[in-house]
């Protein structure tokens, strides 16, 4: 439910408002950042905490409300599609470095799977064990840096390549990063924190089953 509320909602009305109802792009830009604003307002206010996926993708928005104004040379219109995954990849690097990865958020629901004893697993691994805790953090950062390397490409292929190549070219540039920050997350983090759940979760089993036969007899 986060990840709808706090990504999928913001990033789905933005082309809903100027796709299908045909709105400006700093109009769609300016309603979807409603939600994202709303939410980050409210957890600080409620929660005294700072929504980290809903105040990223504001600002992802307001950079993107920026950069609407840039407007005439061709080549600075495609670097700016850049601007995106630029903002996002330093927001998640500050939060590694602020102690909060903030992709966490997006990797837990997958690697937990709605498990009561994998949720437990989790927050034993997380509080007692630094690779875990090193696991956690290596994957946002291999997000982080992915979309910069992938930000610098744009740009660089913005000015060197010829604009109708960089038109179709920009898209498989995000596509084939996407493919390698899975891969490379998924084999340096996800992966091995997967494997420390289910040991967790086994070993958890195996100190209450003792307990249960003793009680059972």
């Amino acid at each position: 439910m986060p990840l709808i509320m706090d990504v999928a909602v913001p990033i789905g009305s933005y082309y809903l408002f100027k796709d299908a109802f045909g709105m400006s792009t700093l109009m769609a830009l300016g309603l979807s950042s409603v939600v994202p604003a709303v939410r980050t307002v409210w957890g600080v206010v409620e929660a005294r905490t700072i929504n980290a996926f809903a105040a990223l993708i504001l600002f992802v928005n307001v950079v993107g409300l920026l950069l609407s104004f840039v407007a005439g040379d061709p080549r600075l219109m495609l670097a700016k599609d850049s601007g995106v995954s630029s903002a996002i990849g330093i927001g998640i690097l500050v939060s590694v470095a602020m102690g909060k990865p903030m992709m966490t958020a997006g990797m837990k629901p997958w690697l937990v799977k709605g498990a009561a004893d994998r949720e437990a697993a989790w927050s034993r691994l997380q509080s007692a064990s630094p690779a875990f805790r090193r696991a956690e953090r290596v994957f946002s950062v291999v997000w982080g840096v992915v979309l910069l390397v992938e930000c610098v490409v744009r740009v660089v292929g913005a000015y060197t390549l010829p604009v109708d190549t960089m038109v179709w070219l920009g898209s498989v540039v995000l596509a084939v990063a996407m493919v390698i920050g899975f891969m490379v997350s998924g084999a340096l983090a996800a992966g091995p924190m997967a494997h420390m759940l289910i040991a967790e979760v086994k070993a958890q089993g195996a100190e209450k089953r003792p307990v249960a036969l003793a009680a059972a007899g």
